[in-house]
């Protein structure tokens, strides 16, 4: 498999996937990759015309065409000519509800399975896991299952926070993370801040991007992760 799993399309005062766009150009170098062929599902605010243009208008620059499979007459069969498969963020009840409606969601895992280049950003890497079930995204819409790609055998809470906002009575993440955790007692969970990616090629999977990660397994205590470590003991 060829994954790169990123955390959020954009930060603070930058361009819409500028802080991953080195990250893209090179993990596509070398593929003889042309076309790739981009999900919009998780968008639920914006139309998928104009997801697709902005997604598109980047991987422009790249040197890529994309293009949106909801202009294809038949899903499934687009997925199995893909050269390269995009996941765009944004809600992920609604990404799941329609990967698994259009029947696309196995067939998406079949072709990353076979190799092809496979790469997402928040709820776009949320769908490599199992599971949905570590997003941060509300249930707007009840999918077919919470059953993910499984990609990957642990899971991913993107946009990972470690505040605890002054005044703020609920819970942090890393308490809804352990809420998991207690009834999900043998996975792993990933939290995958801003700015960071996971890379996995060659058999091998490396975080990568500006700051650390923390991981969580029940019975021990979360441990952070520097940017250019080996984490295979995450596949196992």
């Amino acid at each position: 498999m060829k994954l790169l799993l990123i955390s959020n399309s954009t930060n603070a005062g930058e361009e819409y996937l500028g802080w991953p766009r080195n990250d893209i150009r090179i993990f596509l170098e070398g593929t003889g990759v042309k076309r790739i062929l981009f999900i919009p599902y998780a968008g639920v605010s914006v139309s998928y015309d104009a997801y697709e243009a902005k997604v598109k208008a980047v991987f422009d620059q790249l040197g890529y065409d994309l293009y949106s499979i909801h202009h294809e007459a038949d899903p499934v069969y687009a997925v199995s000519q893909a050269e390269a498969i995009a996941v765009g963020g944004g809600n992920t009840f609604h990404l799941v509800h329609e990967l698994h409606r259009t029947g696309v969601m196995q067939a998406i895992r079949g072709r990353a399975l076979a190799g092809i280049p496979y790469m997402g950003w928040s709820a776009g890497s949320n769908v490599a896991c199992p599971s949905l079930r570590t997003t941060n995204d509300m249930p707007i819409i009840q999918p077919e299952s919470f059953n993910c790609m499984g990609l990957v055998p642990f899971q991913i809470n993107p946009h990972y926070l470690d505040a605890h906002p002054e005044g703020h009575g609920g819970e942090t993440r890393e308490q809804r993370i352990e809420e998991f955790l207690c009834v999900n007692p043998k996975i792993y969970v990933v939290g995958l801040r801003e700015a960071t990616s996971l890379i996995y090629e060659n058999g091998q999977l490396m975080l990568v991007g500006r700051h650390p990660m923390r991981v969580f397994r029940q019975g021990s205590a979360p441990r952070e992760v520097l940017p250019g470590s080996d984490v295979d003991f995450l596949m196992i």
